[in-house]
């Protein structure tokens, strides 16, 4: 039987157990649950390229109890070079590329973000305490994961040539073996600056210069005046209320929303038995109805003709709820979005808890690495559309974003943070955990490990099915498609299906933690 790690002075969930190991420690040592956080974010971006770094964005949730969580919107701006016209001038007037300078064309926001997280309170640990678990790993080395191998050899057709990829996640041209000592040692000394001049001094000075040269130079559109510009933005979360409390999520444009859509539009449905064929098709059918309206009208809220927030009104959410047939499948020929990314729980004793995601997009996002830096820049800004819409490139703009964290302030008085990585994947898997948990009441960490579907692609995937983990019942399987599903069954616990984390603080102080199998993780409890 699956049970989750309990505990009362703390708990870090991450997709890599250093990364959990590092923020347990940050706890220990007397910090915060956003200090533990920082320090995490610092350390999985060098123990877990393939997912994230310092290049790409990041997002957060922040609850202290007894108030209102408040959120950090740390996703970087297009460069002010960056417009359709630019892009065409360049020979790609339909589409940005993917991958190389022209992928990298968003201010790297995830360093903001972590200081912003900081300013919100007082710290108790120094900002050199937070980061030298990172700058250690960087210098010394860290030993590469099977994830990470995998991920190298099967995405290397599209990276092998990117300028600076080879020579940082390559070894003798090669992808690294499982186990291989890997060290990033302009990382390192990347990570070090910050921690003897402050983290603003990734967006202006030496850092910030280089960056811009570099990008420059390889047919980015971002120069070092981007980076001056950029700052990450306090927010309030967009939410919803159910029937088991309020859930709260990342405003747009990220896809917080269809998150909080899917939730909302299933608790409308009634379902009390988790596991059969209510439940599963009830959350696909209102996934489906939440993807239609995110993929026609989510873009850059100040471009948004109807806020974000406004999606999840009682009467809105009623009108969406009524589409949905109980009984049959909604054919469903869409157009996904990818994704890679890393999410992050944490709660210390005083009961604040923070739910984390950090992103480059694709794996290794657009492969760009500075080799002077270490920092290899996200390809976010290659989810912008050069046709007109909510999405249209514009300088100063952000574009879609896949991830989002989400937490839920319960009305038995538990909080839970919870998220995953895996693009179209995540308000999906977000779905099946709060459901499994909250709803109907599965363990956490059982919840976390439960097999999970996956309507429509991601991870480069081409198919547009109904992928579901081969552990579910064969008999529900056979339902979904009579019921119209096109089923594809994939690995029993493939990375397809995400890598999923949750947190939860009780109200007698208690804190459970899971972590997903499906990942390099662990969930770590004092």
């Amino acid at each position: 039987m699956l049970h989750a790690a309990l505990g009362y002075e703390g708990a870090v969930t991450a997709p890599h157990r250093h990364a959990a190991q590092v923020g347990r420690d940050v706890l220990r040592d007397g910090g915060t649950a956003v200090e533990a956080m920082v320090a995490a974010a610092a350390a999985i971006a060098v123990v877990y390229p393939h997912m994230n770094g310092i290049g790409g964005d990041g997002f957060w949730l922040i609850k202290r109890k007894g108030e209102a969580p408040v959120g950090i919107f740390a996703g970087g701006q297009a460069a002010a070079l960056a417009t359709p016209e630019w892009y065409a001038e360049q020979g790609h007037g339909d589409a940005i590329p993917a991958r190389g300078g022209l992928a990298a064309l968003t201010v790297p926001g995830t360093i903001g973000g972590w200081q912003a997280a900081l300013d919100l309170h007082d710290t108790k640990l120094p900002l050199d305490r937070l980061l030298a678990p990172a700058i250690a790993y960087a210098e010394n080395g860290i030993a590469v994961t099977g994830n990470q191998s995998r991920t190298t050899a099967e995405k290397l057709d599209g990276l092998r040539d990117v300028p600076g990829f080879a020579d940082t996640f390559l070894q003798d041209g090669e992808v690294p073996a499982t186990g291989a000592l890997m060290k990033q040692q302009a990382l390192g000394r990347t990570l070090r600056h910050l921690a003897e001049n402050g983290l603003g001094s990734f967006y202006k000075g030496p850092i910030a210069d280089t960056h811009g040269a570099y990008l420059a130079a390889n047919g980015s559109p971002l120069r070092a005046e981007d980076f001056a510009a950029y700052g990450a933005e306090r927010v309030t979360p967009l939410e919803v209320e159910t029937s088991h409390g309020t859930l709260y999520n990342m405003v747009a444009p990220t896809q917080g929303v269809a998150s909080l859509m899917i939730l909302g539009l299933f608790d409308r449905l009634g379902v009390t038995e988790g596991e059969g064929f209510d439940h599963i098709h009830g959350l696909i059918e209102s996934t489906k109805q939440a993807f239609i309206r995110r993929n026609a009208e989510l873009g850059d809220r100040t471009h948004m003709d109807v806020p974000a927030q406004d999606w999840l009104e009682t009467d809105a959410l009623d009108a969406m709820a009524a589409r949905i047939d109980r009984e049959k499948a909604l054919p469903w020929p869409y157009e996904p979005k990818q994704g890679d990314t890393i999410w992050m729980g944490a709660c210390d004793s005083d009961g604040t808890v923070v739910s984390f995601i950090q992103s480059v997009f694709w794996e290794f996002g657009s492969g760009l690495t500075c080799p002077e830096t270490g920092v290899f820049f996200q390809n976010r800004g290659a989810g912008f559309s050069l046709q007109p819409g909510p999405n249209q490139l514009a300088p100063g703009k952000r574009p879609f974003h896949t991830l989002n964290p989400a937490m839920a302030d319960l009305k038995d008085g538990r909080v839970m943070a919870y998220g995953t990585m895996g693009g179209e994947g995540q308000p999906q898997t977000q779905s099946a955990v709060f459901s499994r948990h909250v709803q109907f009441g599965m363990d956490l960490q059982a919840a976390v490990t439960a097999p999970r579907w996956l309507l429509g692609k991601t991870w480069g995937q081409d198919t547009t099915t109904l992928k579901l983990e081969n552990r579910f019942d064969p008999e529900l399987v056979a339902q979904l498609k009579q019921a119209g599903h096109e089923v594809e069954l994939i690995d029993p616990y493939s990375d397809l299906a995400g890598h999923a984390g949750a947190v939860v603080h009780h109200p007698s102080g208690l804190i459970e933690a899971a972590t997903d199998p499906r990942s390099d993780g662990a969930a770590i409890t004092d």
